[in-house]
Protein backbone atom coordinates (compact mmCIF):
# COMPACT_ATOMS: atom_id res chain seq x y z
CA UNK A 1 0.00 0.00 0.00
CA UNK A 2 1.46 3.49 -0.76
CA UNK A 3 1.71 5.68 1.68
CA UNK A 4 -0.04 8.88 1.56
CA UNK A 5 1.93 11.98 1.02
CA UNK A 6 1.13 15.86 0.30
CA UNK A 7 1.33 15.97 -3.14
CA UNK A 8 2.15 19.70 -3.96
CA UNK A 9 4.56 20.47 -1.10
CA UNK A 10 4.59 24.46 -2.51
CA UNK A 11 1.21 24.59 -1.24
CA UNK A 12 2.15 24.39 2.67
CA UNK A 13 5.15 26.62 3.44
CA UNK A 14 6.98 26.76 6.32
CA UNK A 15 7.77 29.62 9.21
CA UNK A 16 11.25 28.97 7.70
CA UNK A 17 10.63 29.49 4.54
CA UNK A 18 8.57 32.67 4.69
CA UNK A 19 11.03 34.05 6.46
CA UNK A 20 13.82 34.00 3.73
CA UNK A 21 11.73 34.70 1.60
CA UNK A 22 9.73 37.81 2.84
CA UNK A 23 11.73 40.24 0.57
CA UNK A 24 11.25 38.46 -2.69
CA UNK A 25 9.59 40.47 -5.29
CA UNK A 26 6.86 38.70 -6.76
CA UNK A 27 6.10 37.21 -3.56
CA UNK A 28 2.26 38.27 -1.55
CA UNK A 29 1.84 37.56 1.46
CA UNK A 30 -1.92 38.29 3.24
CA UNK A 31 -3.05 37.93 6.76
CA UNK A 32 -6.41 36.46 6.55
CA UNK A 33 -7.76 36.38 10.16
CA UNK A 34 -11.47 36.83 10.71
CA UNK A 35 -13.30 36.18 13.90
CA UNK A 36 -16.52 34.96 14.74
CA UNK A 37 -18.57 36.32 17.34
CA UNK A 38 -21.57 34.26 19.08
CA UNK A 39 -24.52 36.23 19.58
CA UNK A 40 -28.25 35.87 21.17
CA UNK A 41 -31.30 37.20 19.70
CA UNK A 42 -30.16 37.13 15.76
CA UNK A 43 -30.83 34.88 12.98
CA UNK A 44 -27.23 34.11 12.46
CA UNK A 45 -25.68 31.51 14.60
CA UNK A 46 -22.58 34.18 14.82
CA UNK A 47 -21.15 38.15 13.83
CA UNK A 48 -18.48 38.45 11.64
CA UNK A 49 -15.60 40.22 12.79
CA UNK A 50 -12.71 41.78 10.73
CA UNK A 51 -9.29 40.71 11.42
CA UNK A 52 -7.96 44.40 10.65
CA UNK A 53 -7.18 45.17 14.11
CA UNK A 54 -5.13 42.27 14.89
CA UNK A 55 -3.37 43.15 11.59
CA UNK A 56 -2.72 46.60 12.67
CA UNK A 57 -1.91 45.59 16.21
CA UNK A 58 0.68 42.76 14.60
CA UNK A 59 1.67 40.91 11.74
CA UNK A 60 4.20 39.31 9.52
CA UNK A 61 6.43 41.68 8.05
CA UNK A 62 5.47 42.43 3.94
CA UNK A 63 2.28 40.81 4.47
CA UNK A 64 -1.18 42.56 3.62
CA UNK A 65 -4.71 42.34 5.18
CA UNK A 66 -7.60 40.38 3.08
CA UNK A 67 -11.09 41.03 4.37
CA UNK A 68 -13.53 37.85 3.53
CA UNK A 69 -16.66 39.56 4.63
CA UNK A 70 -15.89 42.99 3.66
CA UNK A 71 -14.20 42.63 0.13
CA UNK A 72 -15.18 38.76 -0.83
CA UNK A 73 -18.51 38.24 -0.13
CA UNK A 74 -22.01 38.87 -0.80
CA UNK A 75 -23.12 41.84 1.25
CA UNK A 76 -27.14 41.13 0.95
CA UNK A 77 -26.44 37.54 1.78
CA UNK A 78 -28.85 36.15 4.56
CA UNK A 79 -25.96 34.25 5.46
CA UNK A 80 -22.56 35.53 6.88
CA UNK A 81 -19.27 35.14 4.40
CA UNK A 82 -21.35 33.74 0.93
CA UNK A 83 -19.13 33.57 -1.86
CA UNK A 84 -19.57 36.46 -4.05
CA UNK A 85 -19.48 36.24 -8.02
CA UNK A 86 -15.71 34.70 -9.68
CA UNK A 87 -15.80 38.39 -11.24
CA UNK A 88 -15.72 40.26 -7.95
CA UNK A 89 -13.62 38.13 -5.90
CA UNK A 90 -11.30 37.92 -8.98
CA UNK A 91 -11.60 42.07 -8.94
CA UNK A 92 -10.63 41.73 -4.85
CA UNK A 93 -8.08 39.67 -4.94
CA UNK A 94 -6.44 41.91 -8.29
CA UNK A 95 -7.04 44.77 -5.56
CA UNK A 96 -4.84 43.45 -2.95
CA UNK A 97 -2.40 43.12 -5.42
CA UNK A 98 -2.37 39.30 -6.91
CA UNK A 99 -1.56 38.87 -10.53
CA UNK A 100 -1.12 36.02 -12.68
CA UNK A 101 2.51 36.02 -12.11
CA UNK A 102 2.99 36.46 -8.34
CA UNK A 103 3.45 33.93 -5.58
CA UNK A 104 0.43 34.16 -3.19
CA UNK A 105 1.24 33.30 0.91
CA UNK A 106 -1.66 33.18 3.20
CA UNK A 107 -1.68 32.91 6.88
CA UNK A 108 -4.20 33.16 9.62
CA UNK A 109 -4.19 33.64 13.36
CA UNK A 110 -5.77 30.90 15.94
CA UNK A 111 -7.25 29.04 13.25
CA UNK A 112 -6.14 27.59 9.36
CA UNK A 113 -9.25 27.83 7.95
CA UNK A 114 -9.17 31.44 7.39
CA UNK A 115 -6.32 31.36 5.44
CA UNK A 116 -7.30 27.74 3.47
CA UNK A 117 -10.62 29.28 2.58
CA UNK A 118 -8.46 32.19 0.78
CA UNK A 119 -6.06 29.34 -0.78
CA UNK A 120 -9.77 27.18 -2.11
CA UNK A 121 -11.26 31.10 -3.34
CA UNK A 122 -7.93 31.11 -5.25
CA UNK A 123 -8.19 27.19 -6.88
CA UNK A 124 -11.86 28.40 -7.59
CA UNK A 125 -10.20 31.20 -9.79
CA UNK A 126 -8.15 28.32 -11.28
CA UNK A 127 -5.13 30.35 -9.62
CA UNK A 128 -2.74 27.94 -8.30
CA UNK A 129 0.55 29.83 -7.05
CA UNK A 130 -0.72 29.79 -3.61
CA UNK A 131 0.62 28.30 -0.30
CA UNK A 132 -0.79 28.01 3.24
CA UNK A 133 1.53 29.32 6.10
CA UNK A 134 2.10 25.96 8.36
CA UNK A 135 0.90 26.87 11.73
CA UNK A 136 -0.03 30.55 10.60
CA UNK A 137 0.90 33.59 12.81
CA UNK A 138 0.78 31.20 16.05
CA UNK A 139 3.71 29.62 15.01
CA UNK A 140 5.59 32.53 13.64
CA UNK A 141 5.30 34.05 17.06
CA UNK A 142 5.98 31.40 19.42
CA UNK A 143 9.03 30.82 17.20
CA UNK A 144 10.18 34.65 18.34
CA UNK A 145 10.52 35.97 14.56
CA UNK A 146 9.97 39.02 13.51
CA UNK A 147 6.02 41.19 13.53
CA UNK A 148 5.58 44.81 12.51
CA UNK A 149 2.62 47.22 12.85
CA UNK A 150 3.53 48.83 9.19
CA UNK A 151 0.90 48.72 6.95
CA UNK A 152 1.81 46.77 3.77
CA UNK A 153 -0.17 47.68 0.23
CA UNK A 154 1.13 46.30 -2.90
CA UNK A 155 0.27 48.09 -6.37
CA UNK A 156 -3.04 46.83 -7.66
CA UNK A 157 -2.37 43.20 -10.11
CA UNK A 158 -4.23 41.46 -13.00
CA UNK A 159 -5.73 38.18 -13.25
CA UNK A 160 -6.66 36.25 -15.75
CA UNK A 161 -8.59 33.70 -14.22
CA UNK A 162 -9.84 30.33 -15.40
CA UNK A 163 -13.06 29.25 -13.00
CA UNK A 164 -13.41 25.61 -11.93
CA UNK A 165 -17.07 25.90 -10.96
CA UNK A 166 -17.37 22.52 -9.00
CA UNK A 167 -14.67 24.07 -6.32
CA UNK A 168 -18.11 25.69 -4.84
CA UNK A 169 -21.35 23.99 -4.73
CA UNK A 170 -24.85 24.52 -3.31
CA UNK A 171 -27.43 23.00 -1.32
CA UNK A 172 -29.02 21.44 -5.01
CA UNK A 173 -26.15 19.60 -5.10
CA UNK A 174 -25.60 18.44 -2.30
CA UNK A 175 -29.40 17.55 -1.37
CA UNK A 176 -28.71 15.17 -4.17
CA UNK A 177 -25.92 13.28 -3.12
CA UNK A 178 -27.55 12.14 0.29
CA UNK A 179 -28.93 8.74 -1.44
CA UNK A 180 -25.23 8.78 -3.85
CA UNK A 181 -22.96 5.65 -2.73
CA UNK A 182 -21.21 7.76 -5.77
CA UNK A 183 -20.79 10.75 -3.20
CA UNK A 184 -19.23 11.52 0.38
CA UNK A 185 -20.03 14.47 2.19
CA UNK A 186 -18.11 15.39 5.04
CA UNK A 187 -19.16 17.98 8.03
CA UNK A 188 -15.99 19.89 9.35
CA UNK A 189 -17.42 20.65 12.56
CA UNK A 190 -17.12 19.95 15.99
CA UNK A 191 -18.62 16.23 17.37
CA UNK A 192 -21.13 18.39 19.39
CA UNK A 193 -22.73 20.09 16.52
CA UNK A 194 -22.64 17.09 14.09
CA UNK A 195 -24.27 15.21 16.56
CA UNK A 196 -27.15 17.64 17.23
CA UNK A 197 -25.79 18.21 20.79
CA UNK A 198 -25.60 21.91 20.41
CA UNK A 199 -28.30 23.29 17.68
CA UNK A 200 -26.00 26.38 16.70
CA UNK A 201 -27.00 26.48 13.36
CA UNK A 202 -31.00 26.45 13.89
CA UNK A 203 -32.76 23.03 13.51
CA UNK A 204 -29.91 20.52 15.57
CA UNK A 205 -27.76 18.09 13.66
CA UNK A 206 -26.47 17.44 10.20
CA UNK A 207 -26.88 16.51 6.35
CA UNK A 208 -28.18 12.79 6.72
CA UNK A 209 -25.82 10.06 5.22
CA UNK A 210 -23.14 12.77 5.92
CA UNK A 211 -20.07 11.64 8.23
CA UNK A 212 -17.72 13.87 10.65
CA UNK A 213 -14.12 14.92 10.14
CA UNK A 214 -13.43 17.66 12.45
CA UNK A 215 -10.92 20.31 11.13
CA UNK A 216 -9.26 20.59 14.42
CA UNK A 217 -8.59 17.05 14.41
CA UNK A 218 -6.55 17.58 11.40
CA UNK A 219 -3.83 20.28 12.89
CA UNK A 220 -1.68 19.89 16.16
CA UNK A 221 -3.09 21.84 18.49
CA UNK A 222 -0.01 23.20 19.97
CA UNK A 223 1.54 24.54 17.07
CA UNK A 224 -1.59 24.49 14.67
CA UNK A 225 0.69 22.88 11.50
CA UNK A 226 -1.19 20.26 9.54
CA UNK A 227 -0.95 16.96 10.84
CA UNK A 228 1.17 14.45 8.91
CA UNK A 229 -0.46 13.21 5.48
CA UNK A 230 -0.33 9.60 6.63
CA UNK A 231 -2.62 10.67 10.04
CA UNK A 232 -5.02 12.73 7.99
CA UNK A 233 -5.11 10.37 4.93
CA UNK A 234 -6.34 7.86 7.94
CA UNK A 235 -9.21 10.16 9.00
CA UNK A 236 -11.02 10.74 6.00
CA UNK A 237 -10.65 6.75 4.96
CA UNK A 238 -11.96 5.34 8.27
CA UNK A 239 -15.24 7.47 7.59
CA UNK A 240 -15.54 6.08 4.13
CA UNK A 241 -14.27 9.08 2.28
CA UNK A 242 -12.85 6.94 -0.75
CA UNK A 243 -10.75 9.31 -3.25
CA UNK A 244 -12.67 7.78 -5.92
CA UNK A 245 -15.88 9.31 -4.87
CA UNK A 246 -17.04 13.15 -4.93
CA UNK A 247 -16.20 14.65 -1.70
CA UNK A 248 -18.48 17.57 -0.31
CA UNK A 249 -17.07 19.46 2.51
CA UNK A 250 -19.24 21.65 4.48
CA UNK A 251 -19.57 23.05 7.86
CA UNK A 252 -21.35 26.09 9.49
CA UNK A 253 -20.72 28.85 6.31
CA UNK A 254 -17.85 27.36 4.34
CA UNK A 255 -15.24 28.07 6.07
CA UNK A 256 -14.09 24.90 8.81
CA UNK A 257 -14.72 23.31 5.18
CA UNK A 258 -12.09 24.71 3.63
CA UNK A 259 -9.31 23.24 5.23
CA UNK A 260 -10.72 19.71 4.71
CA UNK A 261 -11.10 20.21 1.83
CA UNK A 262 -7.61 21.83 1.08
CA UNK A 263 -5.96 18.69 2.82
CA UNK A 264 -8.32 16.39 0.75
CA UNK A 265 -7.49 18.30 -2.53
CA UNK A 266 -3.26 17.99 -1.41
CA UNK A 267 -3.76 14.25 -0.36
CA UNK A 268 -4.74 13.64 -4.37
CA UNK A 269 -8.40 13.34 -4.11
CA UNK A 270 -9.48 14.37 -7.65
CA UNK A 271 -13.54 15.46 -6.85
CA UNK A 272 -13.66 17.85 -4.01
CA UNK A 273 -16.42 20.41 -3.35
CA UNK A 274 -17.25 22.75 -0.74
CA UNK A 275 -20.53 23.46 0.00
CA UNK A 276 -20.69 26.87 0.19
CA UNK A 277 -22.97 28.56 3.03
CA UNK A 278 -23.33 25.29 4.42
CA UNK A 279 -25.15 24.85 7.77
CA UNK A 280 -26.12 28.26 7.67
CA UNK A 281 -28.16 28.01 5.63
CA UNK A 282 -29.51 24.16 5.60
CA UNK A 283 -29.85 24.62 9.42
CA UNK A 284 -32.80 27.55 8.72
CA UNK A 285 -34.71 25.75 5.75
CA UNK A 286 -37.36 23.25 6.71
CA UNK A 287 -37.71 21.99 3.82
CA UNK A 288 -34.57 19.87 3.89
CA UNK A 289 -33.72 16.88 6.27
CA UNK A 290 -31.59 16.52 8.97
CA UNK A 291 -30.26 14.01 10.98
CA UNK A 292 -29.32 14.00 14.75
CA UNK A 293 -28.22 11.40 17.58
CA UNK A 294 -30.62 12.83 19.93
Amino acid sequence: MTRAKYYNPSAIVTTDWLEKHVGDENLRIFDCTTHLVQESGSSRPYRVVSGQEDYSARHIPGSGYLDLQADFSLADSPWAMTLASTGDVAKAFEKAGVSDETRVVLYSHNSMSWATRFWWMLHWLGFDNAAVLDGGLNKWVAEGKDVTTKVKSYLPGTLAISPRPRIFVGREEVLCTIKDPKKCTISALGPDIYSGKVPRYGRPGRIPASVNVPQVSLVDPKTLEFQPAETVAQKFLAVGADPKKHIITYCGGGIFASLNAFLLHQLGYENVSVYDNSMSEWGQDNTLPVEADL
